[in-house]
């Protein structure tokens, strides 16, 4: 069994950073998810596609998934260019191009 090791990313719903600071442990898929013919509702076989482990470390995710005999994956967290913006500077006299409204 695979699994991914990874750090999850803020919802669209999120202002800040909330909960994106532990690191999650699930299993790869091993069937495709399909319709179920008779309420329409999306599933799959595999019941192991529910499990979702939190560790506090990415070396606790991965000793983890050793210890119990896991081939793993891990996703390093992309990290984000911060632009820092004063509304100040919107005023500026030495602004490249002129305010206007």
């Amino acid at each position: 069994m695979t699994v991914r090791i990874y750090q999850p990313t803020k919802t669209a719903m999120q202002s800040g950073r909330g909960k994106t600071n532990r690191w999650v442990l699930e299993y790869e898929p091993q069937t495709a998810r399909r319709p179920e013919p008779l309420m329409g509702w999306v599933g799959a076989g595999d019941t192991k596609a529910q499990i979702k482990l939190r560790f506090d470390t990415r070396d606790e995710a991965i000793a983890y998934a050793e210890r119990k005999g896991m081939e793993y994956v891990v996703r390093e967290p992309r990290k984000r260019d911060l632009q820092i913006k004063v509304y100040a500077d919107n005023f500026s006299s030495n602004r490249r191009v002129n305010w206007t409204h």
